[in-house]
């Protein structure tokens, strides 16, 4: 695919090379799997030094929209890629940590977004992710499970329900409002006085919420999702968490 590059100004220099970059893709003129030019034929190109392109670049790969890959060869150099999952994670974790979100909204948020994909997973969701969705129950079954691996398998049931609901976007954002308050929930598992009795009761819902999404019982699985993540989550808005 041909593109047009244009030289662009010299002041803020790799905000206005994103801005060149943007309005490419905007326009269609750059899509996921295209390759960017080698630094060394788009800096001139657009006017800038490699430092300012290379800037811009790194922007692009921790937005989740490029890869840059170094040495010679056919996978060396910028990539556009999709990939907004870990971006999306990383900077609603940032922002969390920095309290531009407090837990109450955080709390709000997921319950709006597991609802939503609880439901629609329960008449869209392929028989091979309730497999998957099944051996993770498994998982956080097994006997003497810690309470990270706990956590791990518990964040992947959540984010898989959602990726089975078909929302793409649905998704992307559960994903990244639950990976924002992992740690804080893997802090409150370890301060349960009865860790098993808890992992044994947190399951349980897993499993009936895996039968109600089977069964296609979504309003169901919509209130009791709402009802897990108030038990467990609910109690951190109430409870002082220091950096």
């Amino acid at each position: 695919m041909f593109v047009e590059w244009q030289p662009v100004r010299q002041s803020r220099t790799h905000e206005l090379v994103l801005r060149s970059i943007e309005e490419r893709v905007f326009a269609g003129e750059l899509k996921a799997g295209d390759r960017l030019p080698p630094e060394r034929e788009l800096a001139p190109v657009l006017g800038v030094s490699r430092s300012a392109l290379r800037e811009a670049l790194r922007v692009l790969e921790t937005i989740g929209v490029l890869v840059a890959q170094p040495g010679r060869g056919p996978d060396a150099g910028a990539r556009i890629v999709r990939n907004p999952d870990d971006a999306l994670g990383r900077l609603l974790r940032l922002h969390f940590a920095l309290g531009s979100y407090n837990l109450q909204d955080v709390l709000e948020a997921r319950i709006v977004l597991e609802r939503s994909s609880f439901e629609a997973a329960a008449g869209h969701a392929p028989s091979e992710d309730l497999d998957e969705a099944e051996e993770l129950v498994r998982g956080m079954a097994e006997p003497g499970v810690g309470v990270s691996v706990f956590n791990d398998l518990d964040t992947r049931f959540h984010v898989l329900i959602a990726r089975s609901s078909g929302n793409a976007l649905t998704s992307t954002l559960t994903s990244a409002v639950r990976e924002s308050v992992r740690p804080l929930i893997l802090r409150a598992l370890e301060g349960v006085e009865d860790w098993p009795a808890t992992a044994r009761a947190l399951n349980a819902q897993h499993r009936t919420l895996l039968t109600l999404v089977r069964e296609g019982r979504g309003a169901e699985a919509a209130d009791l999702v709402e009802q897990h993540i108030r038990g467990l989550h609910g109690t951190l808005v109430d409870e002082p968490f220091g950096p």
